[in-house]
């Protein structure tokens, strides 16, 4: 084992454990056990010298704003799997249960298709016989789904508090008062927002309404590059609102564009006139609201120095919502769905240090035995709104349906799912998609 190094024990004797099946997490502390779920086999669980417990703590190191709330929920019991069972077996074809990657495992036992945020709303819409589609995820994909699926399918939420820090800090009072700024600035007519996926219905709107796209992870350099064209080109003189979150934005025009750090401005909606003086958002191409994921905003440069020093020859990939300095000093940048297929073709043996939620950290240790994995951060943090999807929200959803009560539904306003749906059919227009 590398100095550093914190391997935890697990749910099964040593002598069961395959090598290098644990997710690491690095720490100069002494080595003690917690766990806060049932380990799966072969799986290192944090010491809690290295845990910063949900809603017991902060890390006052992290990006202003950025810290651990609520407690995760108790483990299931097994009566509870056997009525989730009973009742996913009694909807049969009439539901269809989406599983985003960073749900817990107790969910995704259950899920039909797993995926990122808008893989799971296009599974969704291609299903128009499921009568119910149950989103184990967050609000604002609860509410892509509706958008995209028919009117005949109700999108239900099991948990209406699972909510996204990120999509909550682009209110749509605040945007249009941003767009306000820029008109009073007289830069609007020469500005395209881009939104990521990670936003709310209005938002998405207000981008439809306003001529944009929305982007996820994974094509953004491809939507930014499309929305510099609608005013001139990357070369040109246009600007691309970006929304809700800053560092994705900036991460994709500067190291995938590039464009320079001295190209954005942050506008905060909290400022007068965001922070941000005329001549400033004149000279500006892009202009980044002050968002950020509660997650991936924890990890910082000094995670892949110590990393480095712990782990000779790691590999650090990380998502690209992380901070710029954290994305400059990884080796690999990626979406979700990257990290995954990065995992799947990394060769036996092989070093990994990721950067992103734990649950799929975890749930890539397990699935890559023959591979060591680290969790990039020194403290642990799910993500706490994706966590309330807990087995009880999902069991008490699937037997109201079968009960013949439609709970937690999502609907989203007919004006905004149309705009909306303009600027994802925009997305769905891009190059390459």
């Amino acid at each position: 084992m590398h100095a550093g190094i914190v391997t935890c024990a697990t749910s099964g004797p040593a002598s069961d454990r395959p090598h290098g099946a644990a997710v690491s997490v690095w720490e100069d502390r002494a080595v003690s056990i917690a766990t806060s779920a049932p380990s799966p086999a072969g799986f290192a669980e944090p010491a809690p010298s290295a845990l910063l417990l949900l809603g017991r703590g902060v890390d006052l190191a992290s990006e202003r704003g950025v810290e651990c709330v609520g407690d995760l929920p108790s483990p299931s019991d097994p009566d509870l799997v056997e009525r989730a069972r009973a009742a996913r077996a009694a909807l049969g074809d009439r539901a269809f249960i989406l599983g985003h990657h960073y749900q817990r495992d107790e969910v995704i036992a259950f899920a039909d298709v797993t995926g990122d945020s808008f893989k799971l709303a296009r599974e969704a819409a291609a299903r128009p016989e499921a009568e119910f589609v149950i989103f184990c995820g967050v609000h604002f994909m609860a509410e892509s789904a509706d958008i995209l699926t028919s009117d005949t399918q109700q999108v239900i939420l099991p948990d209406l508090a699972a909510g996204c820090s990120m999509a909550d800090m682009a209110a749509i009072d605040q945007v249009e008062d941003a767009w306000d700024v820029l008109v009073d600035a007289g830069v609007a007519q020469s500005t395209v927002p881009v939104t990521y996926m990670n936003s709310t219905a209005a938002i998405k709107a207000f981008t439809g309404r306003h001529g944009g796209t929305i982007c996820t992870s994974s094509n953004a350099h491809v939507a930014l590059r499309w929305a510099f064209d609608q005013v001139g080109g990357v070369d040109g003189t246009g600007k691309v609102l970006f929304m809700p979150d800053q560092h994705l934005g900036r991460n994709t025009a500067v190291l995938e564009l590039g464009l320079s750090l001295d190209d954005c401005v942050v506008f905060d909606p909290r400022k007068p006139n965001g922070g941000l003086t005329t001549e400033e958002l004149k000279a500006a191409r892009m202009i980044l609201w002050r968002g950020h994921c509660s997650v991936h905003g924890r990890f910082s440069e000094r995670n892949v120095t110590d990393i480095r020093a712990a782990a000779p020859g790691v590999t650090v990939l990380v998502h690209p919502e992380c901070k710029h300095e954290v994305v400059n000093a990884a080796d690999m940048v990626g979406s979700t769905e990257y990290i995954i297929k990065a995992l799947d073709a990394a060769p036996a043996g092989s070093v990994w240090a990721i950067g992103t939620e734990l649950n799929l950290v975890r749930r890539l240790a397990a699935a890559h035995p023959d591979k060591q994995v680290h969790y990039l951060d020194s403290t642990v943090c799910f993500c706490s709104t994706m966590n309330r999807i807990d087995l009880p929200h999902l069991v008490w959803a699937m037997e109201s349906l079968v009960a013949g009560r439609t709970v937690n539904q999502i609907v989203v306003d007919a004006d905004d799912a149309h705009w909306a749906r303009v600027a994802l059919d925009q997305m769905l227009a891009l190059p390459g998609y």
